[in-house]
């Protein structure tokens, strides 16, 4: 009998391996394509593509506070716009009027994410107490302060116009529309920012995944599900709240710079409470909790106006902006804030719960168990 056991644990173990290759195929595959897009797709696709990456960036930061520690954030639009504005202060020149320090745009870069982790910082003692529906109006309300600001600071931001943003400038690459050329195909500003953009959201992705799966990551889902019982075992409920708080003010301020560099114009106009919602819509759609959930999720929210945009004429209910009808912007809400409800209905661990049912093994009751 026992070795009937024996031979059932085996058999069980060998089917739970059987879709590792495959799936490490998938991705080895998927990581050449996404090398290769790039040498293939015009601007349209490869800003598309841009944007989600951006997105993907930022929800991963809100779903480590939101979906990992169950703290609620309104304001995450508020460190994009730190992130975005930060990055032109500190790169620009000055010679549009407008305050600019000249540093290298490397260091602009990081000085900006640092900044929005400061920001974050002194947010974070209020982050560190309040949870629920409290959190979420207090965070709420550095939209309306960041708003003021963004639209009076007009030596800092421009003011409602905006300001330019400072290409990249990195290992002696510029990432502007100057020409570079790799294997007979000209790179410009959208493909050389493309593989920056991977870049940064790969290792984004795997740090988040890391502290996921490591002990903090099981600190802060027993914050997150059972909050008096992780103090009493000895987490610092305060200190790990106000930690992650600001570790996702960081990426969304890295978000933001990638989004400035992007637009290549930051206006306040869009740092707003909708952005905030649609971070949101997105950890929710991905799914809570989940890296691969967040990019998901980010995809889907970031990609559809533009999608909705470029068919407006092929799809009906659809008009182009201007013409009186449904706008691509107006009809992509409606889908996410279907699809918001749809997830929260029949799917509430998201998309990412799709992929983690596909992946789980098929096999049978090993001997032994009842059927």
């Amino acid at each position: 009998m026992s070795e009937v056991l024996a031979r059932g644990r085996e058999l069980r173990s060998r089917v739970r391996t059987l879709p590792t290759r495959p799936r490490r195929y998938l991705w080895i595959a998927g990581a050449v394509l996404l090398l290769a897009l790039p040498f293939y797709l015009d601007r349209f696709w490869l800003q598309a593509g841009l944007f989600a990456m951006a997105a993907a960036i930022g929800a991963i930061g809100l779903n480590l506070l939101t979906g990992a520690t169950g703290q609620l954030s309104m304001g995450h639009a508020f460190f994009l716009a730190i992130g975005a504005y930060g990055y032109c202060v500190f790169a620009g020149d000055g010679k549009d009027g407008l305050t600019g320090l000249g540093l290298p745009t490397w260091i602009a870069a990081a000085l900006a994410v640092g900044v929005a982790g400061i920001a974050g910082g002194l947010f974070s003692p209020i982050a560190g107490r309040l949870r629920g529906a409290y959190l979420g109006i207090a965070t709420l309300a550095l939209i309306f302060i960041g708003q003021h600001v963004l639209f009076n600071a007009h030596d800092l931001t421009g003011g409602s116009n905006g300001r330019d943003v400072p290409p990249l400038n990195v290992f002696g690459i510029t990432f502007d529309d100057s020409e570079l050329v790799v294997a007979a195909v000209p790179f410009g500003a959208s493909e050389k920012l493309w593989y920056a953009g991977l870049v940064l959201l790969v290792g984004c992705g795997l740090f988040a995944r890391g502290v996921l799966r490591g002990r903090p990551g099981r600190a802060m889902n027993a914050i997150r599900d059972h909050r008096i019982a992780a103090g009493v075992i000895g987490v610092p409920v305060a200190r790990y709240r106000a930690g992650v708080f600001v570790l996702s003010s960081m990426y969304a301020g890295l978000a933001g710079v990638l989004l400035a560099l992007v637009f290549q114009r930051t206006v306040p106009d869009y740092f707003g409470m909708t952005l905030s919602l649609e971070y949101l819509a997105m950890i929710v759609i991905g799914g809570l909790g989940s890296v691969a959930g967040a990019v998901a999720g980010a995809a889907v929210v970031s990609l559809l106006p533009q999608l909705l945009t470029r068919y407006s004429d092929a799809l009906p209910l659809v008009s182009a902006p201007g013409s009186g009808g449904i706008t691509p912007g107006e009809a992509s809400r409606y889908l996410y804030g279907a699809a918001v409800v749809a997830v929260v209905l029949f799917l509430p661990g998201g998309l990412a719960s799709i992929a983690a049912r596909r992946s789980r093994p098929t096999s049978g009751p090993t001997p032994g168990e009842e059927r």
